[in-house]
């Protein structure tokens, strides 16, 4: 029997015996996980562990694995929606949209400009919130609690945010094909001037807390680095492929939503350790508030939150519940019966995490013929045996969490 097809313990039991005929080391097995507070999620790594020291890391994952692309396959196009909530949700409202753009490339859909500048502004609200969540659960794991319950109440103010815009806070369901399912309201734009207003100054504060203090520097600094040349071998984007020194973001390379139209720097580090996924993450912060601003600044008049397209967009509730065509429509586009083009698409968005991508093949019936979510957590969590290997356990924790590995994006 091939040794990958033993079960764990019997591999690792071999291991220990040869190793302790080697050189006579008294060496352990830890599983670190499934379920631990320090993995901040469902899945499993089988550490082999000389002492303190991590000699040897077996990942395990699909402890919350709930088959999305094959249930995709079986949904109409509107209904998958709330299976992208479920991925990374730390940041739901990007897969929503990035979910969007995919169907309005398959049916080449042009978006108002106001409508993708108000997607602009919720995909940088959530980006903030996915690095807020990121970076104040790292300060936790470095046995610094206070920045995390300071900046997290900001986050809750994003989701009231949220609220206000669709009517949910974490899973938010958000927009529709063609843009949005209506208009903002003011009091929506109000909540979001009392964010960048208040927010500043405490993200501000919270750089200060973490970014010179001596623990937490000796915590970070060269833990879990990792060279460009090996993250792109990986497959690494976002801000961990970022912080190794590669400045590839999908807003800039491939600009969607009409990020073309803003100006704002893309960090990036050079070491790729476990200080740097930090500072990345914190400098994208005040990059996001940048362009929120200028989306508010140059938002054109009016109220085109949708594209004309009627025979994707519901139409008002108080016509479906009155009129008998409205309710026909609301049959047709919800069920899936409105005709769908034979294609074949691949549409990525800058998620908090990386390339987020959908990969979609249509064979014109209601239903997608394939759809694959390119997960970014999934991609570069395959990295982390290597890079926490000669580390100590206490490395392993903090590393794990500066990547940033949301369990619901890596089993999907």
């Amino acid at each position: 029997m091939s040794e990958l097809l033993l079960p764990p313990e019997h591999r690792y039991a071999r291991i220990i015996k040869e190793k302790l005929n080697e050189d006579g080391s008294e060496l352990s097995i830890l599983n670190l996980g499934p379920t631990h507070p320090a993995t901040h999620g469902i899945f499993q790594n089988i550490l082999l562990m000389d002492g303190e020291r991590i000699l040897e890391a077996e990942p395990t994952i699909g402890y919350i694995h709930r088959a999305f692309e094959k249930i995709a396959e079986n949904r109409p196009f509107y209904q998958i929606t709330p299976l992208t909530d479920r991925m990374n949700y730390c940041s739901s409202p990007i897969n929503n949209m990035g979910w969007w753009m995919t169907l309005e490339k398959l049916l080449d859909i042009e978006v108002p400009k106001r409508a993708q500048y108000l997607r602009v502004i919720v995909m940088e609200l959530a980006r903030i919130t996915d690095h807020i969540i990121c970076n104040s659960i790292l300060g936790v794991d470095t046995g610094a609690y206070t920045g995390f319950l300071y900046v997290f109440q900001f986050r809750e103010k994003v989701y009231e945010i949220y609220e206000e815009i669709c009517g949910a806070r974490l899973t938010t369901n958000m927009g529709r094909i063609g843009g949005f399912e209506r208009d903002w309201s003011a009091e929506a734009f109000r909540k979001l001037d009392v964010f960048l207003e208040e927010f500043p100054a405490a993200w501000k504060e919270f750089e200060n807390l973490f970014e010179r203090n001596r623990i937490f520097i000796d915590r970070t600094v060269n833990v879990g680095a990792i060279s460009a040349e090996q993250a792109m071998a990986y497959g690494f984007t976002g801000p961990n492929l970022r912080a190794a020194g590669v400045d590839y973001d999908v807003r800039v390379s491939q600009p969607y939503s009409s990020y073309e139209d803003f100006d704002f720097i893309v960090p990036v580090g050079k070491s790729g350790d476990t200080y740097d996924r930090f500072c990345v993450r914190n400098a994208e912060v005040w990059e996001s508030l940048s362009i929120i601003r200028q989306a508010l600044e140059k938002m054109p008049e009016g109220n085109d939150f949708h594209a004309d397209v009627p025979d994707y967009y519901l139409p008002p509730k108080e016509d479906v519940y009155t009129n008998m065509e409205s309710l026909i429509y609301h049959f047709k586009i919800v069920m899936g019966e409105v005709p769908i083009p034979v294609a074949e698409i691949y549409h990525p968005v800058e998620g908090g995490n990386g390339e987020l991508g959908f990969y979609l093949v249509t064979d014109g019936s209601r239903t997608p013929y394939r759809l694959h979510f390119r997960r970014p957590c999934f991609i570069y969590y395959q990295a982390y045996p290597e890079m926490i290997k000669g580390a100590l356990l206490s490395d392993a924790i903090v590393i794990l969490s500066s990547l940033n590995v949301i369990a619901g994006e890596l089993d999907a």
